[in-house]
């Protein structure tokens, strides 16, 4: 038998016939994957397959996210630390591959982008109930925002439990409490519903773990792990500012927003507040 210069043989025991077993496109579902990139712009314009894909992928990622920061809320109430932030650690790394994406797009110009932009109509990343759900579970919850899923009765319902159920933030001083840490009362017992705001009552506290890291060093641990967390999330929100100005200018968005100004209002809005003011206090 002779093998072509350049051409690696294949190995005798590779499976060949699919006629009766699971492929790697039916375990994937590939047909119903590649088929749910459909163009509306008429004629089809070449760039909008980019734009629909960086979407698409965006919200495969955030569906993982979510399943990662709603595990790790669970295994926090049931005092699994470790498991916890190996989820946090997962959910890390796809926040830098998100971050990293939006370099594809930002090759998208703006004569390229004007040329399919008035077919979107009023669709929006802002209609993105995953990432809705993602702020919502690490604690900058708005009920406001549940009108603009009306008409998805599914999503709506999916941001009404978790605006109605602990954050992440929640979960972990929950846990601080249970294991012996000072959180005050008017933290654990606030209302769920609305966003985490600065409280200063919990300063000493983070002040405390900060400064005796050694001896705390798994709440220690945490707080750095939900910094990093925060830091992700705003690197993303900067880039996702950055992308639209560059293509869109100051353009009102599609959904109706204000476009870049309202992205940048995002930047103002925090996590975990107290887990940053502490560094002002640290060695004082």
């Amino acid at each position: 038998m002779s093998v072509e210069k350049n051409t690696r043989p294949l190995d005798e025991g590779i499976v060949r016939d699919f006629s009766s077993r699971m492929s790697y496109g039916s375990y994937l579902q590939l047909p119903v994957l590649l088929s749910a990139q459909q163009p509306v712009s008429r004629p089809e314009h070449h760039d909008e397959l980019l734009f629909i894909i960086q979407h698409q992928t965006t919200e495969l990622w955030l569906k993982l996210v979510l399943h990662e920061l709603r595990s790790s809320a669970l295994w926090l109430r049931e005092d699994d630390l470790g498991a916890a932030l190996k989820g946090i650690a997962r959910v890390k790394h796809i926040q830098k591959t998100l971050t990293e994406q939006w370099s594809v797009l930002a090759t998208l110009t703006p004569t390229e982008y004007s040329e399919f932009r008035g077919f979107l109509g009023n669709a929006s990343g802002f209609q993105s109930s995953q990432y809705r759900a993602v702020e919502f579970i690490l604690g900058n919850k708005n009920a406001k925002m549940l009108p603009v899923f009306e008409s998805d009765p599914e999503s709506k319902g999916m941001l009404e439990e978790l605006l109605h159920a602990p954050s992440i933030y929640d979960e972990f001083l929950a846990y601080l409490s249970r294991h012996g840490y000072d959180v005050p009362a008017s933290v654990l017992e606030r209302d769920v519903t609305v966003a985490h705001e600065f409280a200063p009552e919990l300063l000493p506290l983070f002040k405390h773990i900060y400064e005796h890291a050694a001896d705390n060093w798994a709440a220690y641990e945490a707080c750095e792990e939900l910094v990093d967390l925060e830091d992700n999330f705003q690197l993303w929100r900067f880039r996702h500012l950055r992308t639209v100005q560059r293509t869109i200018g100051l353009k009102t968005g599609t959904g109706g927003s204000s476009g870049v100004s309202f992205l940048r209002k995002a930047l103002d809005l925090t996590f975990f507040p107290e887990l940053f003011a502490v560094r002002t206090e640290i060695g004082q």
